[in-house]
């Protein structure tokens, strides 16, 4: 018989190794079709199965896999990426000519445009800010000025808050929009971009599977103009009722959007108005979300999701009640990476679950304003948020590090100067 694979296309930093580890504990044999499969260092460090191939190019990955059918029972079909959510459309378009379970790619589609996304909620009366499209600076100029600043600015398409900024006043609009449309930010089709605006209040992040609202955790961001979370604690701390209306809103966004199968992330913030929807993902989300799920419940959300894509039955029961929380170690500069310590001792705290770096020293740090910036992060659980948030606290404390700035530097990366006193952050005492 046929060894039976998992096809996954395209990888992602913190899921794509999980998605790996669940596929073998269910007897699945991965095997990744990337574009370039060295951007994904699990792949090289497990020896994992890849095929290289072009993953924007439908019919050559219907090639690639019908080939891989001569040698494996293909049992199942899903993907991820850091950036381009299109893959998910992809991955839908696959799993219908092989005829295996899967998302319906027109939903993912209509979800993955961010200003389509807007129309369908907005006209199905779920609430979300007030918005714009534009295509160059005076539209972007004009829209701030009939939605009043601050406003957000962000690209129509992708996701990890790649090009997502807070715009306070006329210059910072100006400054972010230079960027948008200059050669810094790559674009896959003419700019989009969406002028929004900022809806404030406590963020909310909605993970569901199906047509069931399996959880809500709570996140704040570190420094603004740029949203990058700093850090998440999973199960939210919600009345009944909160959690009821943010479910409700949730599930009414499945409904605009056509989802409904598999795994969905919807972000909102509870303002005035009560929840509003921020954005909505056709996906698991990325970060620590998965794990801190499992913490949490006892559920492995992605082994789950795993079971439905191979037409297996699934099983979203709670295991038991924990508060698990993670804090996101972000540089507040730029340079190179001299030194970090202290995450083994970190790592050695009751309660930690994990403490995970994801550069070395002597690493440069340039920092984009997105998902990519976080350096590391530090995941605990217990029986009580206030112990969990006290046993994070007193692992992060722990861990230091050091960051030469740029500026002291030659073009080789050789300092210019005499030997420098090195920037010293320590995340935990900010």
């Amino acid at each position: 018989m046929a060894r039976r694979a998992l096809i996954l296309v395209e990888g992602h930093r913190s899921n794509g190794p999980l998605y790996v580890k669940a596929a073998r504990r269910l007897g699945l044999h991965p095997i990744t079709l990337s574009a370039d499969p060295a951007r994904y260092d699990y792949l090289a460090a497990e020896r994992l199965e890849a095929v290289r191939v072009d993953t924007d190019n439908l019919d050559a990955l219907i090639r690639e896999c019908s080939r891989l059918r001569t040698s494996y029972h293909i049992a199942g079909i899903t993907g991820f990426t850091d950036l381009d959510e299109s893959v998910y459309a992809t991955v839908g378009k696959l799993c219908q000519h092989f005829d295996l379970p899967g998302p319906h790619p027109a939903s993912i589609e209509r979800c993955c445009d961010k200003f389509v996304q807007r129309q369908l909620l907005g006209g199905a009366g779920v609430p979300i800010p007030a918005y714009r499209l534009a295509a160059n600076a005076r539209e972007v100029e004009s829209a701030a000025a009939e939605i009043g600043l601050p406003v957000i600015l962000k690209p129509a398409a992708g996701s990890g808050s790649s090009g997502v900024r807070l715009c306070r006043n006329i210059d910072e609009l100006a400054e972010h929009t230079i960027y948008l449309l200059g050669e810094k930010h790559l674009w896959r089709s003419s700019p989009r971009i969406l002028v929004e605006e900022f809806a404030q209040g406590p963020f909310y992040s909605a993970d569901l599977m199906g047509n069931e609202v399996v959880g809500i955790e709570a996140a704040d961001f570190d420094r603004p103009p740029h949203f990058i979370f700093r850090e998440c604690i999973f199960p939210a701390p919600l009345t009944d009722d909160e959690h009821e209306r943010i479910a409700d809103v949730s599930l009414r966004c499945l409904q605009a959007l056509g989802l409904g199968w598999g795994p969905t992330n919807i972000e909102l913030r509870w303002t005035k108005r009560g929840p509003v929807v921020i954005e909505v993902n056709p996906r698991l989300p990325g970060g620590a979300n998965p794990k801190l799920f499992r913490l949490a419940y006892g559920v492995d959300l992605i082994t789950e999701h795993i079971k439905l894509v191979i037409d297996e039955e699934w099983d979203l029961r709670k295991r038991h009640s924990h508060v698990a929380a993670a804090r996101f170690l972000n540089p507040d500069r730029d340079g190179i990476l001299n030194w970090i310590n202290g995450h083994a001792r970190a790592a050695a705290v009751p309660g930690v679950a994990e403490v995970k770096m994801y550069v070395e020293p002597k690493t440069p740090i340039l920092r984009k304003g997105d998902h990519r910036d976080t350096i590391g992060h530090v995941i605990a659980a217990s029986d009580s948020q206030a112990q969990t948030e006290a046993i994070l606290q007193h692992a992060v404390d722990l861990i230091d590090w050091s960051i030469t700035p740029f500026s002291i530097f030659g073009e080789q990366g050789q300092s210019a100067a005499p030997t420098p006193a090195p920037a010293q952050v320590a995340p935990g005492k900010r």
